[in-house]
This record gives C-alpha cells, structure tokens and sequence, in this order.
C-alpha cells in the first residue's frame, strides 16, 4: 500500500495497520500529506481485515509539525478552503473527522512535537500516548493571528474542558506529555523507553479481539456530534484568515526560518516576537 503515498509509510499485520508519517524535513501538514491521510483512511475504511491503525512518525523529533504555512500563498487553497471537504467544514476540519469516524480504533504514539494541525489530529484520534521527555503539544495559531481551524478548538473543548482549552489556545505554549495528560489531551504519558512496547501491546491486544466487538463498542461509544461547534470555528478561522495581518506573520515566520529543523524548535519564540512588533 505505500507505494500509493508520498508522505506515509504503510504496513500491516494481523489486523494492525502502522502508518509512518514521513514527510521531511519537519514533516508539515501539507496539501500532499492530507491527501494521502485522506485516501490512506478511506481506503482503510473498506478494509474488514484492519482492525487497529496506529500512527507514528519517521522523524523522532517532529510528529506533524503543523499545517504548512506555504498554503497561504497557495492560490487553489486559500481560494476555497473548502473544497472537496463535507458541507460545513474545510479541508482541516474534514480530515479530523474522517479520522474521528473511522471504524478502525486509532492511536497515536506521540515521540515528538504536534503543532497547530498536528496537534488536531492527534486529539481526533481515538487515543493518543505520549513519550515523556520528548512529545510536545501545542495550538499557535493565535500567534499568527489566526484561530485552530481543524477542529483543535471542538477537540479540546471536549476533551479538557472550556477554561484549558481556552488557556491551552491562548497561551499558546507547548505542553509536554505529562501536562497534555492532566488536561486529557492524551491518554496517558509513558517513559520514552517503554512507549513502543505499549503500544504495541495494545494494538495488538485489540486487532486480537473476537469479530465485531470493536464495531460493538465504538457503536456504543460514538464520537460526538460537532457540527454546530464546527462551523462556529471555521467561520472564526477564515475570518482572522481572511486579515492582512495573518499573511504578514505567516510569511515572515517562513522567512525567518520556520519549516526548517532549527526554525521549528524555537517556533513559539519566533512567532511571539513577531507578534510583539506587529502591534
């Protein structure tokens, strides 16, 4: 199957499906690395003999950097950030919700840093474990001017409540694994040496199970209704999209050395001073 992708590496075995995200150099959420998620889990979708898809990332550092920030000279996607996405949401938001309806379970071993919409596909999946000492997780947007945009907004609503999400947006830092558990951003956060074992172990331990339970019980534990909150944050992400502002901080991020390995570790630093000598 990975010879069908650019930015994914893809095996099975009895029933769990491992997909390496392996987009360098920082591995960016781009137009590419979407479709391919997006054909990768339709595709998927159809597949009776996958029962567990596991994600995890080529590059130790980074897991999905964020969303890359080229799109917004990207003609095609900022004339329709909608296009070819479900009514009521935009390519972003639609990818996360493919991933929330997904009927295989789907976990994510976090070993690196999750920004922006790295961070929003690891909150739709079902669940998310995280290696201490070196996973990280963050929504920067505001720093750039903008708002979460794939449904990180709904997301963490949901998952830690309105008064960290609001903190968790806001302040805009990143949260290191035993945080992002406190706030039940991930399900657990595990010694760096021992994640690979675990989730192994779990994987394997569901793909194991007897036929039909999985579909049993995500039948009775569905993911939330987020429609409403969806449109609500699309229309706040185009919005502050829409502003000159948005542009100029996305441009000179880029400029000043984001996407690269050495822009991306001082990301937040970068996108603060900016910020600081916009107003």
């Amino acid at each position: 199957m990975s010879q069908l992708f650019s930015t994914l590496r893809v095996t099975g075995d009895r029933g769990v499906v491992r997909v390496v995200i392996d987009n360098p150099p920082v591995n960016v959420l781009s137009l590419a690395m979407m479709t391919d998620l997006m054909t990768l889990l339709a595709t998927l979708r159809e597949d009776r003999t996958a029962k567990v898809i596991v994600f995890e990332s080529a590059d130790p550092e980074f897991f999905i950097a964020h969303v890359d920030m080229t799109l917004v000279d990207d003609e095609d996607a900022a004339a329709d950030p909608t296009a070819g996405a479900p009514a009521g949401l935009n390519l972003f938001q639609a990818l996360g919700e493919a991933l929330r309806s997904q009927p295989q379970v789907t976990i994510v071993k976090l070993a690196g840093t999750a920004r922006g919409g790295g961070a929003e596909f690891v909150a739709a999946a079902d669940m998310a474990f995280a290696a201490i000492g070196r996973a990280g997780l963050g929504q920067m947007e505001v720093l750039a001017g903008i708002v979460p945009g794939g449904g990180g907004t709904q997301y963490l609503l949901k998952k830690a409540g309105r008064n960290r999400a609001l903190e968790i947006v806001l302040g805009a830092d990143l949260f290191d694994a035993q945080t992002a558990e406190r706030y039940g951003w991930v399900n657990r956060a595990l010694p760096a040496e021992e994640i690979d074992a675990f989730v192994d172990r779990l994987a394997r331990g569901i793909a194991d199970l007897p036929d039909g339970t999985i579909a049993a019980v995500k039948s009775a534990l569905p993911p939330q209704d987020l429609a409403a909150g969806m449109l609500r944050e699309h229309e706040a992400w185009a919005s502050q999209f829409a502003r000159p502002a948005a542009a100029k901080l996305l441009r000179g991020a880029l400029a000043a050395g984001a996407q690269t390995r050495d822009g991306e570790r001082r990301l937040e630093h970068l996108l603060r001073a900016m910020a600081g000598d916009g107003k």
